[in-house]
This record gives structure tokens, sequence and C-alpha cells, in this order.
């Protein structure tokens, strides 16, 4: 169950981070004279998701504390070998979660740039 809850906090923080990083790069993107309701949209956006993450924040470290709590008892009944083991998979696991977010990131980008590239190359007519 621990297992299954650090992928979905994880999973959470990464999404809401994505999110608010978009939601900042389009305020600083709004041209000189946004209407007040973009603006106002954009920045309420940011205010739910800059507390979201702040919560999801909370869940990671209530998570942890989990997480040794669990370890302690493993430790009761496992081998310091297993042990080693199982703490090293709980780190790889959060690591391995990111670099698979990082490499579909970088999947959606490298479709989105070719999209273009192609759509750049139709001829006018050919839409």
């Amino acid at each position: 169950m621990f297992i299954g809850d650090l992928d979905k906090v994880v999973n959470l923080l990464l999404s809401l981070s994505g999110r608010l990083a978009r939601v900042e790069n389009a305020l600083n993107n709004l041209d000189d004279s946004p209407s007040p309701g973009d603006r106002q949209s954009l920045l309420e956006k940011q205010r739910v998701l800059i507390q979201q993450h702040e919560d999801a924040k909370e869940l990671k470290e209530n998570l942890d504390r989990r997480e040794r709590i669990v370890s302690d008892i493993l430790a009761a009944y496992l081998s310091e070998d297993s042990l080693a083991d199982y703490a090293h998979f709980v780190k790889m696991k959060s690591a391995l979660i990111i670099e698979q977010r990082e490499l579909e990131d970088k999947i959606h980008l490298g479709e989105e740039q070719l999209k273009c590239l192609f759509d750049s190359l139709q001829p006018e007519g050919g839409k």
C-alpha cells in the first residue's frame, strides 16, 4: 500500500509542478494589454495550484514518515541485505517515476515539433 501511495504522490507532485510552471509561463508571456479577465483567471489558477502543491508536499511529508515506520517494521523481519534492497527500491521507485515523466514530456515535445515541422512543409493549397 505504501509503494502505491508513493507512486500516486510523486505523480501528483510532478503533475502539479508542471501545471504550475505552464500557468506561470502563461502569466509571464501575457502581452502588455491582456484583458483583465485573462490575467485574473491565470492568477486564480496559480493561487489554486500553489495551494494544491503545498497540500501535495504535506502528503509527501506524511508518506516519508510512513516510510520510516514501514522500514522500522521491516527491520524486525528482514535481513540487513534485504532491508537495504527495500530501501534502494523505494529510492529508485521515485527516481524512475520522475525519469519516466521527463521522458514522456520529451516524447510529447518531439511529437509536437514533428507535427509543426510537417505542417510547415505542406504546401499552402494542400492543407
